[in-house]
């Protein structure tokens, strides 16, 4: 929906204004290429004969290399073990040391569980680094959205999560391409190669987080006014006017002070209570959308799942597929300032329900056919393309519904029961589509078609819309009860006295400089 919203936001509304912020929330997106490469090569290993020698076996039957089943879903799936068991963790340690330092530290478990995964041949340290990369993937995850939700100014934070888009496909797509360059070497390279990027995003984001201020957010709530000032003042242009740079950071100071007061007790406990309940069950939902659409078998098997309909160079065209998501992230950013959060889940959703079923019927009629390798081959390309296109805003929108106070611990909930569902279907799927289990190949979309068909009934009528205001703004509305319909021409009173204080403040200090 093309339309504008009322907001308090008191920043000039342009992108010119907040490069400098937009490069810094570009340096905090990095690690985001972490997962979308895991994605992708952990996809691709899964058909390599070099890695199916040393964790599969020699099917006589069919001539040719192959994995078990449940070999399968461990590797598979213990990552997104890691991810969901860290997530736990997020919100004590984000509350206690900030968004930095989980990035930090996830770097550093990054890197113990790559050396391990290059260094066994055996199927035991191969899981533990698995569930540890997934760790540091799930906190490289969160600690950089949760910085992107807190520092980008309200009108960009769209933008700032078509980066963390962005980087997932470059991520995707460098991992396919490696992949398809190592697929054929006959020995343990062919898996050893791709893995050493791991190292790199990791290690180029560490040091660039050198350079950048914490969040002044987090600043806040562990009482650092000053220093959280001084952030902020970091985070903006040098030209942007200085009473509208007091009057965001009044926002902030007295929102965040206001949202302490009301969270004083064993925090995980307020996310269940008052106004905090409704705040924290729409964060989960929206975060949970992700697990909802069927990616964790369509993208994590595509390189397998094209293979198994019978598509000829399935490395080949599952970079294809891969780069379609990219294009979706740019197609993304261009209209993202101005398409309301509501209608972007309801049209992605609605399109990736479309890709699940269409597969399923093809299949259902002629399996296993060419045909049908086309029909799985074009719809795999139209889910990459609706998934990367709406599920970055998900994300946003998990983040924008808790306060400030209890933002890293609703999120973290939110984004570890969103990882156990990923972790249920990575681990059922290939009982599901493996023929050495139901065989069902493509029809597994049936299901995915209905869980998307109800994400895009909840997002129509429960979703508030939050597109343009600030994280202060929203607290005010859910405080005050608005329903979820009223959301978008709702005035925020309070916070907008906020910003009118602080440029009263600004206008006495220019009145007694010139007496």
């Amino acid at each position: 929906m093309l339309s504008t919203t009322i907001s308090a936001n008191p920043l000039k509304l342009d992108l010119r204004s907040h490069v400098k912020c937009i490069l810094i929330c570009f340096v905090a997106t990095i690690s985001m290429f972490q997962y979308g490469l895991d994605q992708a090569l952990v996809g691709g290993f899964l058909s390599m004969p070099g890695f199916l020698k040393v964790y599969g076996y020699y099917d006589a039957e069919r001539q040719s290399w192959s994995i078990d089943p449940t070999v399968q879903q461990l590797i598979s799936s213990l990552v997104v073990g890691g991810v969901f068991v860290g997530s736990l963790f997020i919100g004590p340690f984000s509350s206690r040391f900030g968004r930095k330092a989980g990035l930090w530290t996830a770097s550093l478990l990054n890197y113990v569980a790559t050396a391990i995964m290059l260094g066994t041949s055996g199927l035991g340290p191969l899981c533990f680094a698995r569930f540890l990369l997934g760790i540091s993937v799930g906190w490289l995850l969160s600690f950089g959205q949760l910085y992107l939700h807190e520092v980008a100014p309200a009108h960009l934070r769209g933008i700032a999560f078509a980066l963390f888009q962005f980087q997932l496909s470059v991520g995707g797509i460098t991992g396919a391409a490696v992949d398809y360059g190592t697929h054929n070497i006959e020995d343990r390279r062919s898996y050893q190669i791709p893995l050493a990027i791991f190292f790199a995003a990791p290690t180029i984001q560490s040091v660039a987080l050198f350079f950048i201020p914490d969040s002044p957010r987090w600043l806040v709530l562990q009482g650092r006014e000053a220093e959280a000032e001084t952030a902020l003042r970091r985070l903006r242009n040098s030209s942007i006017d200085e009473t509208e740079l007091l009057a965001e950071f009044n926002e902030i100071k007295q929102s965040t002070r206001e949202q302490v007061e009301l969270n004083k007790k064993a925090v995980f406990l307020e996310m269940w209570r008052g106004t905090n309940l409704r705040r924290t069950l729409l964060s989960i939902a929206a975060v949970c959308f992700h697990s909802a659409n069927g990616a964790s078998w369509v993208i994590v098997y595509t390189t397998y799942y094209l293979q198994i309909a019978g598509v000829p160079d399935p490395f080949a065209y599952s970079i294809l597929i891969t780069s379609l998501g990219l294009i979706a992230t740019i197609i993304g950013s261009l209209f993202i300032r101005y398409v309301d959060r509501r209608t972007i889940m309801i049209v992605g959703a609605s399109m990736c329900g479309i890709s699940q079923l269409a597969p399923a019927i093809a299949w259902t009629v002629s399996p296993g056919s060419a045909a049908t390798g086309k029909v799985v081959v074009a719809f795999i390309g139209l889910f990459t393309f609706f998934y990367t296109g709406y599920t970055p805003y998900a994300w946003l929108l998990g983040g924008e519904y808790p306060n400030s106070a209890i933002r890293g611990y609703c999120y973290g909930f939110a984004a570890a029961l969103n990882y156990l569902l990923v972790f249920v279907g990575t681990l059922t799927a290939p009982y599901f589509i493996n023929p050495a289990g139901l065989g069902w190949g493509p029809k597994y979309g049936y299901i995915w078609f209905v869980s998307n068909f109800v994400v895009v009934v909840f997002a129509y009528l429960y979703l508030p819309e939050t597109r343009d205001r600030t994280l202060e703004e929203i607290h005010e509305m859910f405080e005050n009860k608005v329903p979820a319909h009223k959301f978008k021409t709702y005035v925020c009173s309070s916070v907008e006295n906020y910003a009118v204080t602080a440029k009263e403040q600004v206008g006495r200090k220019g009145v007694a400089a010139n007496a």
